[in-house]
């Protein structure tokens, strides 16, 4: 059976009820709620937290270069930007290079504006998640942590079965769903450069991956911490390379975002609702502050105190907005012979136009390259986040040895699927996932303050900061990983380090 057919099959195995009720629930969930009570909530971690994203600017950097703290069997932990790279690899995908294209062709160039505005406030969310997420994390089977969303709504508010909910809504999700679009994003981009069979791109990518996933979350961080970094400053290089090419274009492109974005002919047109509904939209599907997802990265690391981690999946955001879709942003802004509209042509193939124009025929061949690179680490840090919920659901070996052969099998199934409906599926179980964690966040806002406070008086005090949970005025009574004894490992593994530093 042709590909083709084979797609065809299995779109029409989807009822049509379904595809309503999905597009409904979408049309309900970002048009009428979710968009604004995500702005909503930046703004009030904005606020609440005195501007974390802008005062601890400095500081986020200086915390990224930390080493892992000891586990309590040991063994050293996944420092600070190993996790920090579990979390770009998930946000890292697809959706820098073909979500920002659709982003600016049905928002137009103002959609980068909007972006950026959520992005600023979004990494103050990112902050208050994340730094959550460390403080109610739980020590795993292979001696590590894990934590999340799901694991605070337990913990920190008392709702085992919020908890459940969100565990099952981010499994499906990220695990199953968004794996299929990222796997058939590679296909396709294979297929069209250098004409690979889909199914066998299919195969391959469900071999490396199945390969890692099996290795387990240290073999995750190892490929992450590789992938994302080098990848991510290759795409900066070509695209700052095209700006040097036409240098001259550069400062009308920023004008022509900020006319854009509040020009009067846009005013009286309504283009600025749908550059602030898509660049909104897209920014948030990019970084994914408020969704709930990084904060089950974040959980891993071995760090000294729970706001280390809130610092840097706070510059996640920045990373993947300012750097990552800006980059695509200016490349494709550049390109003349962009059209918009519902009507012109959307996502990768976008950006693979825009390349083409500008670097010839090498454009495509690269952006197949980088498109494999962005979308396969997505897959790892997809996967990572299903592992983690399922483990907080049951901790019984067959379900997960299931799961993650559930996992390969649709990255292969992926590979030549239609997902037009599995994106608008996803979509909806991203919506409520956000719901559901926003929920959570602001009901425990005032843990993270007091978190916060303590970091910032040991910082006064001239001392790495160190998390002791009887100095925090907030009730940790269900806190499991910084008692006494996670104290006094943290103190020991410091002082071993000062020793073999020869102080």
């Amino acid at each position: 059976m042709k590909f083709e057919q084979l797609s065809q099959t299995v779109e029409g195995m989807i009822p049509d009820w379904f595809k309503q009720f999905v597009a409904v629930g979408n049309d309900l969930i970002w048009s009428e709620f979710l968009i604004g009570l995500l702005i909503l909530a930046g703004l009030y971690f904005t606020f609440s937290s005195n501007f974390v994203q802008i005062k601890w600017l400095k500081q986020m950097f200086d915390v990224l270069g930390d080493k892992a703290e000891l586990l309590p069997n040991g063994k050293k932990g996944i420092s600070s930007f190993q996790a920090f790279a579990i979390s770009a690899a998930a946000r890292v995908g697809t959706g820098n290079i073909a979500g920002v294209a659709t982003a600016i062709v049905l928002g137009g160039p103002g959609a980068v504006f909007w972006m950026w505005v959520i992005a600023f406030f979004g990494a103050a969310t990112a902050f208050y998640e994340a730094t959550l997420a460390q403080v109610y994390k739980v020590k795993d089977a292979d001696g590590g942590f894990r934590g999340g969303p799901a694991y605070y709504m337990q913990l920190g508010l008392n709702q085992r079965w919020m908890g459940v909910l969100f565990a099952i809504l981010i499994s499906v999700t990220f695990a199953f769903v968004f794996n299929t679009v990222q796997s058939n994003t590679i296909a396709v981009a294979f297929e069209e450069s250098f004409g690979v069979n889909r199914l066998l791109s299919g195969v391959i990518i469900a071999i490396i991956s199945g390969i890692v996933i099996f290795g387990g979350v240290r073999s995750i961080a190892k490929v992450t911490q590789m992938i994302v970094p080098i990848m991510a400053i290759i795409y900066i290089i070509v695209v700052f390379i095209i700006l040097v090419i036409n240098y001259d274009q550069v400062i009308p492109m920023i004008m022509k975002i900020f006319n854009n974005a509040f020009g009067i002919k846009e005013v009286f047109g309504g283009a600025v609702g749908m550059a602030l509904l898509n660049g909104i939209k897209r920014g948030l599907f990019s970084n994914e502050a408020g969704m709930g997802s990084a904060p089950n990265a974040a959980a891993t690391a071995a760090v000294s105190h729970p706001v280390k981690q809130g610092l840097i999946q706070s510059l996640g955001v920045y990373f993947d907005t300012m750097l990552v879709c800006t980059s695509t942003a200016i490349m494709i802004l550049l390109y003349t012979d962009l059209e918009y509209g519902e009507g012109a042509i959307q996502g990768i193939q976008v950006t693979q136009q825009a390349m083409d124009a500008q670097l010839g025929g090498f454009g495509p061949y690269f952006i197949a390259v980088a498109i494999t690179l962005f979308a396969f680490s997505s897959i790892l840090g997809n996967y990572y986040y299903g592992q983690s919920n399922i483990e907080f659901i049951t901790e019984n070996k067959i379900v997960m040895l299931l799961f993650r052969v559930l996992v390969v099998c649709m990255i292969i199934i992926g590979s030549v699927l239609e997902v037009a409906t599995v994106w608008s599926t996803a979509d909806l179980f991203m919506g409520l996932m956000a719901i559901l964690n926003i929920v959570a966040i602001i009901g425990l806002a005032h843990v993270v303050n007091q978190v916060a406070k303590d970091y910032i008086i040991q910082r006064k005090q001239g001392i790495d900061p160190i998390f002791k949970t009887d100095k925090v005025k907030a009730d940790l009574t269900n806190v499991s990983s910084w008692g006494e004894h996670r104290y006094q490992e943290i103190k020991s593994h410091k002082a071993e380090m000062n020793e073999d530093n020869g102080h």
